[in-house]
């Protein structure tokens, strides 16, 4: 059985300027006292086609997590655009948070997101130049409609591992309550209609990493 629940997920700052920080506000449950910390990353899916072009905004560790409910805010930088594609820096991608524990990922929630330019630029908006203007690109997350996958992992204490169940063993998807900030209205499945957030993790290393620490 997990020992953490996430409960909640509120996207913040919603929509926002392509530039600005990405902000959630997390709500978890932990029915047992975690003597070492979850991390948690952040990650945008810079391309449909290929998991090369995912970058791993930030990571965090919370812990130690004693029992009970939990709330942080995970705010991270926006992606570095030199990174993405200039064929997919509009239209419609994916933002992922996942938490793992001892390194084993056992949650991860999804979100589809849909960059266009500002109404306040119309001639872009009708006519995109080749070389996208981050500076004019807002970013839309359809925070009513997130894609949680659940994975079974071993909680035991180290002396107890045994093997670890791999992801295949038992997936989940289901529906996260969810404060909808942007009543977005974009067809994301039919944009992006084979990706299932699954983001590789590549890139950690060129980003920062913060820990926090929980208060019971």
């Amino acid at each position: 059985m997990a020992k953490v629940h996430i409960t909640n997920v509120v996207v913040l700052d919603n929509p926002s300027p392509f530039l600005n920080p990405f902000q959630f506000e997390l709500t978890f449950e932990c029915i047992e006292e975690l003597k070492e910390d979850l991390e948690w990353k952040m990650i945008y899916v810079g391309s449909a086609e290929t998991e090369e072009h995912d970058q791993v905004l930030d990571t965090i560790y919370v812990g130690p997590i004693p029992e009970g409910r939990h709330m942080f805010v995970f705010q991270a930088p926006p992606p570095d655009v030199n990174r993405i594609p200039e064929n997919d820096a509009l239209g419609v991608t994916v933002v992922l948070l996942t938490c793992s524990y001892r390194s084993q990922e056992f949650v991860r929630v999804g979100y589809f997101i849909n960059n266009e330019y500002s109404e306040s630029e119309p001639e872009l908006r009708e006519n995109p130049p080749a070389k996208p203007q981050f500076d004019k690109v807002v970013r839309n997350i359809l925070a009513s409609e997130p894609r949680v996958t659940r994975f079974k992992i071993n909680w035991a204490e180290p002396d107890a591992l045994g093997s670890v169940p791999s992801h295949d063993a038992e997936v989940a998807h289901e529906a996260l309550p969810s404060n909808d900030s942007c009543g977005a209205s974009f067809n994301a499945d039919s944009q992006i209609s084979a990706m299932e957030f699954q983001g590789s993790f590549s890139g950690c290393g060129d980003n920062s990493n913060s820990i926090l620490r929980m208060e019971s």
